[in-house]
């Protein structure tokens, strides 16, 4: 009997946070509120990184210089994803806070200014890929034939910047509002239509028919998101009016997404300079190995992703309130939900990790390195777990400085000159820049918990 109850208010939640109710956030059961925000965003995610693990599936049927192409092009595109989540990061700090103080005309205001810079920034990132798409695979170290083949992937996945950026954004926006559910239906739309277009397409096309399903699904995404955003009954709801120029909103979002946007950049930064030294020291194999790797750590890493945004939501809005004791509560409480579900993917990382890479690759060099890849990557998921939490937390607070100089830190000064130290100074090659990764995602755990200790991100305004 008492199962059944268990069972009946888990599936209760489950359905509650599906539907895209509108909901207090700043009032009530915090674990509650946790898992109503978390579980879409988890189911958002979750289908985003099918997309990416589909996709590398397909495309690792053309071979490992069609899956190095894909690995190095969306190791430089990762700079628009950085400056989509940067903007989504003010996006839904400032709306959240908005939501909190019951103004939602206000907090769509702020979502049609934060739309404005991203159509601006777009236009000055995707030009030059365009333009550049076999350069850019050359200065990542690409042999010739990856260069030869993949430019064209290169640049299509440049083209369809706006789509990246606005799926992001506005995803933002909605997770600011409180409404995960939305954000996780137009994901949703956009992976699916990719999955079932992008074997039609590389059928058709080869490479850049990957390309072309992944600009396309992420478009159908971004229309749907629109229609909510523009004609739906939630609770941000834009007009023209609040598209008119507002330099102090401008100032004030642009003041926390250009920190965030670095924050995301210098840690972007570090993962292509990684790719990179695989790729120079160990060769295409090892590179490919290493892009699958990634692809599932990320997959298995969205329990801690939709939970940390959960937090930032509540940090946000519980601001917004005045109500910063409950923001700490919220975020403490989702640390501790995220550190036991990564210490259960750390265990499947460390015992089963072949396993895992034999489903995309039976070419033995790549499974060795995406193996190896994946087992050191994986040591330090607890790390990885508080860490996503905490920088979130700050974030969501509007907090964007501090996490920006952890990363400088932690990745530039320390991660990098660590990787390059035991690959070419020790002799490790590719096993090197493996070990590094974890042991600079626990120092930055560690860091940003005793950040938010402080306290100091209660202060902030925005």
């Amino acid at each position: 009997m008492y199962q059944r109850s268990v069972f009946h208010r888990i599936f209760r939640i489950i359905r509650t946070s599906l539907n895209g109710e509108q909901r207090d956030y700043t009032q009530g059961s915090i674990s509650k509120a946790i898992f109503l925000l978390a579980i879409p965003m988890i189911l958002e995610l979750s289908l985003e990184s099918v997309f990416a693990v589909v996709d590398i599936f397909f495309v690792s049927k053309l071979g490992e210089h069609a899956v190095a192409t894909v690995g190095l092009t969306e190791a430089v595109i990762t700079l628009v994803y950085s400056v989509a989540i940067g903007l989504s990061t003010a996006a839904t700090a400032v709306v959240a806070r908005r939501i909190g103080e019951k103004n939602p005309d206000a907090a769509a205001h702020a979502a049609a200014q934060s739309l404005v810079i991203a159509f601006v920034v777009t236009i000055l990132i995707s030009i030059p890929g365009v333009l550049f798409g076999g350069h850019i695979l050359s200065l990542m170290g690409a042999d010739e034939r990856v260069v030869r083949e993949g430019a064209i992937f290169t640049r299509i996945m440049f083209g369809g910047s706006i789509v990246i950026m606005l799926i992001f954004l506005i995803n933002g926006i909605f997770r600011g509002a409180g409404d995960a559910a939305m954000a996780m239906k137009s994901l949703w739309l956009a992976s699916l239509l990719n999955i079932i277009l992008c074997p039609l397409f590389i059928h058709f096309f080869g490479l850049k028919g990957a390309a072309i399903a992944t600009v396309i699904g992420r478009t159908g995404g971004v229309i749907y998101q629109c229609y909510h955003l523009f004609k739906g009954k939630g609770i941000i709801r834009i007009h023209r009016i609040h598209f008119n120029y507002d330099p102090k909103l401008l100032k004030s979002i642009i003041s926390i997404a250009w920190p965030a946007t670095l924050q995301f950049l210098i840690g972007s930064g570090s993962w292509i300079a990684l790719s990179r030294l695989v790729a120079e020291t160990s060769g295409t194999a090892a590179s490919a190995g290493y892009q699958i790797a990634i692809r599932n750590f990320i997959f298995f890493m969205l329990p801690a992703w939709g939970l940390s945004n959960a937090a930032a939501t509540l940090v946000g809005q519980n601001l917004g309130a005045k109500n910063p004791l409950r923001a700490e509560q919220s975020v403490n409480l989702t640390a501790q939900y995220s550190t036991v579900l990564m210490g259960a993917v750390m265990i499947l990382f460390l015992f089963f990790p072949e396993s895992i890479i034999r489903i995309y690759s039976h070419d033995e060099e790549v499974v060795r390195f995406g193996t190896l890849a994946l087992r050191c990557m994986g040591s330090a998921n607890i790390f990885y777990g508080l860490s996503m939490v905490m920088v979130q937390a700050l974030n969501g607070a509007g907090d964007t400085k501090t996490p920006t100089r952890i990363n400088f830190f932690c990745f530039w000064l320390f991660q990098i000159p660590l990787a390059y130290l035991l690959a070419i100074g020790f002799h490790m090659n590719a096993i090197g820049a493996f070990i590094a990764i974890p042991v600079a995602e626990t120092i930055i755990a560690l860091v940003a918990w005793y950040y938010f200790r402080k306290g100091k991100w209660k202060t902030i305004t925005v």
